[in-house]
């Protein structure tokens, strides 16, 4: 077997010409607010990429940049001033932050109602009660990617998700179980996790471990949807050089599932996406439009 590689870069752009197609028909042009804080090279170049495709999209993007030496009451005031202002409607706070400054309490002060991470306590609080809000953008992109390879109904796959995490795995286990899916939620101390992922029909690594699932590990089949993203040494492009792969042996599991997500081009291109659907849902939330469509 020879699994269908399922292309993140092409379902986002299915979800970006969604998202710039609701964004014509609305009165004014959403916006969204990305916060940096600090020089971090690959949070420039996530930021870059951001408010390009939110231009792209027909959206407004402002960028706000703050020193490496910001102090903790810079931050939380820049974001209360963006909070009030309402031409803005989703704010991102781009994360790490430096160290020293205390990321939670800094989500905290996002206004819900413009969430677009869907990090706040509120907004876990009401996917956890199963409530209508801003959904995390990557476990969102998970959902979206599974149902392009095994369709809009997943009612009763059984999803093992291997990562707990308040970032991806325990909104991505929420978000199927929203969609009828039966969840398990594993772990570091799961007993016997090659067994138990063999009874999925969708596995989710998100852990941060390099190529740990095995092919083995699954059911012939089954749908991999690899949030994993780690660097490791290539020796063979040279020494020093490095390349990019995800928590499942891409490899061994593409040889016995039904479809798999490479790294990079996987889960990635999806979270921006969906950091874009979010603000148009913000925005018609917000503003009473009736725009979202088929979102």
């Amino acid at each position: 077997m020879t699994a269908q590689v399922i292309s993140g870069k092409e379902v986002a752009a299915g979800v970006r010409a969604k998202v710039k197609s609701a964004v014509q028909t609305l009165p004014s042009q959403p916006t969204l607010a990305v916060v940096l804080v600090g020089e971090d090279p690959a949070s420039q170049v996530y930021v870059r990429s951001k408010v390009r495709l939110t231009e792209e999209v027909g959206m407004r993007s402002l960028h706000h940049q703050l020193p490496e030496t910001a102090t903790q009451a810079e931050v939380e005031t820049l974001i209360a001033d963006l909070n009030a202002d309402p031409e803005v409607d989703g704010i991102l706070l781009q994360l790490p932050l430096p160290n020293g400054l205390d990321e939670a309490s800094a989500i905290e002060q996002i206004d819900p109602a413009k969430d677009v991470d869907g990090l706040t306590e509120a907004s876990a609080g009401r996917l956890s009660l199963g409530k209508l809000g801003l959904r995390p953008c990557t476990p969102t992109g998970c959902v979206i990617l599974a149902k392009s390879a095994l369709g809009e109904n997943l009612s009763g796959k059984h999803v093992v998700v291997i990562g707990r995490s308040i970032l991806v795995g325990k909104p991505a286990a929420l978000l199927f179980l929203a969609e009828n899916c039966t969840i398990s939620i594993a772990h570091s101390r799961t007993a016997d996790l090659p067994a138990l992922c063999r009874e999925a029909d969708i596995v989710v690594p998100a852990v941060g471990r390099p190529e740990m699932v095995k092919g083995d590990w699954l059911k012939p089949g089954a749908c991999v949807i690899d949030v994993g993203i780690n660097r490791v040494l290539a020796p063979e492009k040279g020494e020093g050089k490095t390349r990019l792969v995800g928590d499942a042996d891409y490899e061994s599991c593409a040889a016995v599932a039904g479809s798999i997500t490479p790294v990079p081009g996987g889960v990635g291109p999806m979270t921006i996406a969906c950091l874009l659907r979010n603000t148009v849902i913000a925005a018609c939330a917000r503003r009473g439009w009736d725009g979202v469509g088929s979102f």
